[in-house]
């Protein structure tokens, strides 16, 4: 993947810097991998705004991609790389030698034609998922579970990858994308090798209009509201916070503030927390 600057020859092109998508192979999904994809727009359950700032945004429909890697012992063929809306990483498209077809996470280097397997005793290459207590010390590996079969749930972003760092007992030491250092059970499933799209970072819309296709919607600043919609707003002109430190819309604080639960179970697992 790279990225493509533009020259400034309207506003819209001063900053931006898009995705080249020349990894891409196909430009349709497969029609038995995708499903109607309802957006909550930040509503809960009774139409209530709970997360501000979403809404709109071009139609998606959702890609069912296999996270669990459950076909054990069957390989499969990369018919095709696409692109996801619903992630910043790109997805590939398996076709097993059984006749299935799944979508999975597109480890960086992985081609269309490659051979990919998953289970206890697989061979040692890119894509192929296998239980962590198989995989050797300083590999890198993505969408990892933190309980068994139940498919992998973190390191699943564009151009992340952890690393094993020691083996003792039923736990897996690993170092995170956030530079955590956590225990994971040495039954559960790792996928080898880094995500793709690794410069999804650089990416800027370069004008509102694209970020609103993404369903992104304003951000209005606490300090330019009234005293009744934001603890930092009223007083007359560029006016400082006036509190002794910055607070959320709901009187909270915030920038710095730690938000994770103090008594919280897999606390017991974290050896040392992100910085």
């Amino acid at each position: 993947m790279s990225i493509r600057l533009y020259k400034s020859y309207t506003p819209g092109t001063r900053n931006r810097a898009l995705s080249t998508f020349t990894e891409i192979t196909k430009n349709k999904p497969e029609k038995t991998l995708i499903q109607k994809n309802h957006r909550n727009k930040g509503r809960n359950n009774r139409g209530i705004i709970t997360i501000r700032h979403r809404g709109g945004g071009h139609k998606r429909r959702y890609r069912l991609i296999d996270f669990q890697r459950n076909k054990y012992d069957i390989d499969g063929i990369v018919a095709s790389i696409e692109y996801d809306p619903n992630r910043n990483a790109r997805i590939a498209l398996i076709h097993y030698v059984d006749g299935e077809k799944r979508y999975i996470l597109h480890p960086k280097n992985l081609k269309v034609g490659d051979k990919i397997c998953s289970g206890l005793g697989s061979v040692l290459n890119l894509g192929n998922a296998l239980p962590l207590d198989e995989i050797p010390l300083g590999t890198s590996i993505h969408n990892i579970e933190l309980i068994p079969n139940r498919g992998g749930q973190i390191v699943r972003a564009a151009g992340t990858s952890a690393k094993i760092l020691a083996k003792e007992g039923n736990y897996v030491t690993l170092r995170l994308p956030s530079k955590e250092i956590r225990l994971v059970r040495k039954e559960c499933f790792a996928t080898i090798g880094e995500i793709s799209n690794n410069e999804a970072f650089l990416v800027q819309s370069g004008k509102a209009g694209r970020t609103r296709w993404l369903g992104k919607r304003p951000t209005v600043r606490g300090s330019v509201m009234n005293p009744c919609d934001h603890p930092h707003g009223g007083g007359e002109g560029r006016a400082p916070i006036g509190r002794t430190r910055p607070l959320t819309p709901w009187g909270k604080p915030a920038l710095g503030m730690k938000t994770r639960k103090r008594k919280k179970a897999s606390d017991a697992y974290i050896l040392r927390r992100r910085s």
